[in-house]
């Protein structure tokens, strides 16, 4: 497949079929995210895969609330991996300080697009997810308490192959050649 048709593949999945997730796929995931490149080649990340069925339900269950329900599909997912974001490079946390950038951010993100797009190379459905009860799910996975977590990302295949149209702004209202 060529690069710019796998983006296009690539999508935000919120309907998963029951079929589990082989762990050999999910390993080709992980070393996906394992080369992406990070700021002084930190590599501030942890990938935290839950597949284990009844712990992957507690952990869905902490991505929505009584008023803000929108994450309940992931119940359907198979897997959910969880990115810890770990402390960087002193050269690295020199540099966010004074340029004011959270570069482990960036890299996470980075990290966490190149898990997706081999995730959807073989077939896979994710969706990215950033609203979460980040402090049960820490408890849930053992993740020390002065750590965060920077992502989740359900994982499970499709429950239909439907490519949606992408709404995106046209090239010209995001994107100029030497100016603003």
């Amino acid at each position: 497949m060529k690069f710019i048709d796998l983006v296009k593949t690539r999508q935000s999945v919120r309907r998963y079929s029951s079929m589990p997730v082989g762990k050999e796929k999910i390993g080709l995931c992980i070393e996906a995210a394992r080369m992406a490149p990070s700021a002084s080649n930190s590599q501030p990340w942890r990938f935290i895969v839950v597949a284990e069925p009844e712990l992957k339900e507690k952990v869905a269950a902490e991505t929505y609330g009584a008023l803000v329900s929108f994450n309940k599909f992931v119940h359907q997912a198979p897997v959910i991996v969880a990115i810890v974001i770990e402390r960087p490079k002193i050269i690295t946390q020199i540099g966010a300080a004074l340029k004011d950038r959270e570069f482990s951010l960036i890299d996470i993100g980075i990290a966490a697009e190149h898990f997706c797009l081999q995730a959807a190379e073989l077939g896979l459905g994710t969706c990215m997810l950033g609203w979460f009860n980040e402090k049960p799910i820490k408890k849930l996975l053992n993740i020390p308490m002065e750590k965060r977590i920077g992502l989740l990302i359900a994982v499970g295949y499709p429950e239909d192959e439907e490519i949606r149209n992408k709404n995106r702004k046209k090239t010209e209202e995001m994107c100029s050649y030497n100016a603003y």
